[in-house]
């Protein structure tokens, strides 16, 4: 099993691949033919999450799509952050106690 702060960390890279994806879409929505990315998350089997970017089947721009995608991310970056900040406390107050 992976440690507690690779995990958090897994989830804001799968964040950040999400928000990237998001603006791709909103700086190419004016592109006649426009191919929207997606992004798929699956689980990893020793904890942690990976991404995959994929066509969409949505084609064309979709403002309130690539909206709620971006404030999606920002709050899943937050609470893993929050996560990974938790797990290093911690890892620092069982030091501290062993100390």
């Amino acid at each position: 099993m992976s440690s507690i702060s690779s995990i958090a960390l897994s989830g804001m890279n799968a964040a950040q691949t999400r928000l990237a994806v998001a603006a791709t879409n909103v700086a190419n929505s004016q592109t006649e033919g426009l191919q929207r990315r997606a992004v798929q998350q699956s689980a990893q089997a020793e904890g942690g999450v990976s991404t995959q970017v994929v066509n969409s089947a949505r084609t064309g721009p979709a403002p309130e799509a690539d909206l709620v995608s971006q404030l999606q991310a920002k709050n899943a970056f937050l609470a893993n952050l929050s996560v990974f900040k938790t797990g290093n406390a911690m890892a620092g107050a069982m030091l501290d106690h062993k100390a």
